[in-house]
């Protein structure tokens, strides 16, 4: 089957079997490595994208669903080679260890933020849940998250108004 996906800005059509998920249709044919298979399962959440602005576990969306769609992978969250907050908090706040859950969880938390732009610590740990970490205890993860929140916030400064503004568009386009 023929589809056509937006993938972090750029159009690519192509030729898919049915079967196929959005996970491994968009690292085998697109190159969006970073959107990582953990488990095939829906269960870690290590492959969390963004779909026509929130978030899904691409090991449980079909390349075919995903057909006029825009997502967003880690890849495409970066702006003129600027870090979006979230993977810049979880930068600076040591928030991964091996790295593996790292582009899941900053998409989660990015929708998450979304929703919630200023979440205590018990709703961004129930926000992440679903993405697992087996290495880090959580701890830096909260404290990147709401470190973000913080620095997403207006007056927070002109960038990060802007990538507030960007990331809430996107958001929006999902039909909210």
């Amino acid at each position: 089957m023929r589809i056509t996906v937006t993938v972090d800005g750029t159009p690519c059509t192509d030729d898919v079997e049915p079967r196929t998920l959005l996970v491994h249709h968009l690292r085998e044919r697109v190159g969006k490595v970073g959107t990582v298979v953990g488990c095939d399962t829906s269960n870690c959440g290590s492959c969390t994208v963004h779909l026509d602005g929130r978030s899904v576990k691409s090991c449980s969306v079909l390349a075919v669903q995903a057909d006029g769609c825009e997502v967003t992978t880690i890849e495409g969250l970066a702006r003129d080679g600027e870090l979006h907050p979230v993977q810049k908090a979880f930068h600076e706040n040591h928030a991964l260890q091996c790295g593996f859950c790292t582009p899941g969880m900053i998409m989660q938390s990015i929708d998450l933020l979304a929703d919630n732009p200023d979440p205590d610590e018990k709703a961004v740990r129930e926000g992440l849940e679903g993405n697992l970490c087996r290495c880090t205890g959580y701890q830096n993860i909260v404290r990147a998250v709401r470190d973000a929140a913080h620095e997403m916030r207006p007056g927070a400064g002109p960038e990060a108004e802007r990538l507030a503004s960007d990331t809430a568009s996107r958001v929006g386009a999902g039909g909210e």
